[in-house]
C-alpha cells in the first residue's frame, strides 16, 4: 500500500499507525513512569532518559531519511523524494531540538549546570544548526525563485547536496563521547560488554524507542501527503451551460 497516497485506503492505513503508537507511547510512558526503577546514582532525573534518548535516535533516523531521500532525488529525479527529505529534515531538527532541551534540563538536575562546553552538546547543537539552515535554504531558494518548495528542480537540487552533506555531522554527533573527553556517558544498551542497566529500564528504554519512531513515522508520511495535496493545482468542477430564453 502506498501510504502517502490521497486515497480512502492509505488514510486508513495511516490512522492504523498512527493508534499503534498512542499505544507504544502509553505503554512507554507506564514502563518509564512507574515499573523501571529510579538510577541509583541520579534518582527521578535518570527517568528524562525515556524521552532524551528517543528524540535524539529518531533524529538521527530522521536524518538518515533526508541523506536517501536526497540521494535518491539525484539519481532519479523524482521530486516526491525531496518532500520526504523536507518532511525528515523538519522532523529531525524538531526531535533534535527536543534532545537538546531535554538534556539540558537532565544537566541542570545531574550536574548543576543548565550548560556546559561538553563535544556531544556543542556538536548537537552545530547539528541543529546545520538542518536549520538546510529549511532556511529551501526557503529561501523558494521565495528568491517563485518556485513551489516540494515540486520544483530549482530548490531541490541545491537542498539535496545540502542535505548530504549535513549528514556528516551525525557520526560526529554520536561518536563525540569517544573521540574527545565529555561529561556525558558514554554508550550503555550498545556498549561492547554485557549493557550494564536493569532489564526494566531496557524494556521502558526499547519501548519508548519504538514509540518515536513509529510516530515520526506518522507524522512523515502526514506531512508528505500535505505536501502533496498543496502542490496538486485543484480542479474546478465542471460547469454545465444553460440555455437562456
Amino acid at each position: 500500500m502506498d501510504l502517502v497516497a490521497d486515497t480512502g485506503r492509505a488514510a486508513a492505513g495511516r490512522r492504523t499507525m498512527a493508534w499503534l503508537a498512542g499505544g507504544l507511547t502509553a505503554a512507554a510512558t507506564v514502563a518509564g513512569g512507574w515499573m523501571a526503577p529510579p538510577d541509583e546514582v541520579q534518582g527521578q532525573a535518570q527517568r528524562l532518559m525515556y524521552l532524551h534518548v528517543p528524540a535524539a535516535w529518531v533524529a538521527y533516523t530522521a536524518f538518515a531519511v533526508v541523506l536517501t531521500a536526497s540521494g535518491a532525488y539525484l539519481i532519479g529525479g523524482d521530486l516526491r523524494w525531496d518532500r520526504f527529505a523536507r518532511a525528515g529534515a523538519e522532523i529531525g531538527a524538531a526531535l533534535t531540538a527536543v534532545a537538546i532541551a531535554t538534556g539540558s534540563l537532565w544537566g541542570k538536575l545531574v550536574w548543576g549546570a543548565w550548560w556546559a562546553w561538553d563535544p556531544r552538546l556543542v556538536s548537537t547543537v552545530l547539528l541543529l544548526l546545520a538542518y536549520a539552515g538546510y529549511l532556511a535554504l529551501r526557503r529561501s531558494l523558494a521565495e528568491r525563485t517563485g518556485a513551489r518548495d516540494g515540486g520544483d528542480h530549482r530548490v531541490a537540487r541545491p537542498a539535496a547536496a545540502v542535505g548530504m552533506g549535513s549528514f556528516l555531522l551525525v557520526p560526529v554527533v554520536h561518536f563525540s563521547v569517544v573521540w574527545w573527553r565529555s561529561l556525558h556517558q558514554q554508550a550503555t544498551v550498545l556498549a561492547p560488554q554485557r549493557p550494564p542497566i536493569d532489564p526494566r529500564m531496557g524494556v521502558a528504554l526499547l519501548l519508548a524507542v519504538a514509540a518515536a519512531t513509529l510516530a515520526a513515522l506518522c507524522v512523515l508520511l502526514y506531512r508528505v501527503v500535505r505536501l502533496e495535496r498543496r502542490l496538486t493545482p485543484d480542479t474546478p468542477p465542471d460547469r454545465v451551460p444553460v440555455r437562456v430564453g
